[in-house]
């Protein structure tokens, strides 16, 4: 028998919200978004998807969603790194550009199949 490992999305994608129970839904930017996932890894989550896009074009994404898993007595300093390391990335690009407002719905769309491809692997892998 094995164990289910748990796990909550973090998004401000609207679509994800209404499509799935485990949602920490915040009402704000992708930023925003890194950020809570900052917070809830520097207490003990595990980072289950990576918190940047599969491509550097998601950048501009307005929608973002992160897979964390449960929470451990030990904080793991790879997710903290990585992290850490995508709200810099994500800082850097959004200086030169803002999010594509504009294709705001595609965007949605994508990040909700990237989402969905992110947690059927990790019900293979885990559960």
């Amino acid at each position: 028998m094995t164990n289910k490992i748990n796990y909550q999305i973090v998004t401000n994608n609207p679509t994800v919200k209404n499509n799935y129970e485990e949602v920490i839904f915040i009402e704000g930017s992708f930023e925003d978004v890194l950020f809570k996932v900052r917070d809830l890894v520097h207490t003990g989550f595990e980072l289950i998807n990576h918190p940047l896009g599969a491509s550097s074009r998601m950048f501009f994404s307005p929608y973002r969603s992160i897979i964390i898993g449960e929470k451990s007595q030990k904080i793991n300093d790879i997710y903290i790194e990585t992290i850490e390391n995508s709200i810099e990335n994500y800082k850097k690009h959004m200086n030169i550009r803002m999010p594509d407002m504009v294709n705001g719905e595609d965007y949605a769309l994508i990040d909700s199949e990237l989402l969905k491809s992110s947690l059927e692997e990790f019900k293979r892998i885990y559960n």
